[in-house]
């Protein structure tokens, strides 16, 4: 929890009062809430489960159920200011589609995901030859819904590849607060167990 409170913090930070936000995969939408009252946002939800919706519309939040692997093509262009993706990517069937949307979506997304380059990550798999269990990786893999792990250096060449660029990028570990990081530094994908991007169509 106080890892998802500090990714939370860190991306209201990067939010720009009032601005016009939709939270795809928002969960039973603590980030909006969060969002709402801190910067006064028009905040918008998708969530593909049932109950995460209707927990949202319990506390008065905006949110439709829908799947962003396919529903995202259903929203206008440049209908919001940011497209949020936090902790979803991963488990997104098409992640390379999902990020062209987001950017076709809003004018800016802001990504978080796990990173699998983690030292963690990286001595579980040799020590014991299975699968990593970490505060960011819960779940077993016969469990999880991730379905597309990455390290930061392979999503910062997935930008590239898709003509996105990388505004800001901050790193979380073990629940501390965020700090930025240049997303080339072989070292933060040894060190982040966690990261946020804010992106742009560099077009």
């Amino acid at each position: 929890m106080a890892a998802d409170q500090e990714s939370y913090r860190e991306i209201a930070r990067l939010v720009s009062p009032g601005a016009r936000v939709l939270d795809i995969g928002c969960g039973e939408g603590d980030l909006l809430e969060m969002l709402a009252a801190e910067k006064g946002v028009d905040g918008r939800g998708l969530e593909i489960s049932a109950p995460g919706v209707q927990a949202c519309l319990s506390r008065g939040l905006a949110v439709v159920q829908g799947d962003a692997d396919r529903d995202l093509a259903d929203f206008p262009t440049h209908a919001f200011d940011y497209a949020i993706l936090s902790q979803t990517l991963q488990q997104m069937r098409e992640p390379r589609t999902v990020l062209t949307e987001l950017l076709r979506i809003a004018e800016r997304a802001i990504v978080s995901l796990p990173n699998f380059g983690h030292w963690r990550v990286r001595l579980s798999l040799l020590t014991s030859g299975r699968m990593p269990v970490t505060a960011c990786l819960a779940e077993p893999w016969w469990s999880t819904a991730n379905i597309h792990l990455c390290t930061l250096r392979d999503f910062a060449l997935l930008c590239g590849e898709l003509g996105l660029r990388i505004e800001r990028a901050a790193a979380l570990t073990a629940g501390r607060p965020a700090r930025p990081f240049n997303p080339a530094s072989a070292l933060e994908n040894w060190r982040a167990e966690e990261a946020i991007f804010v992106l742009s169509s560099a077009n």
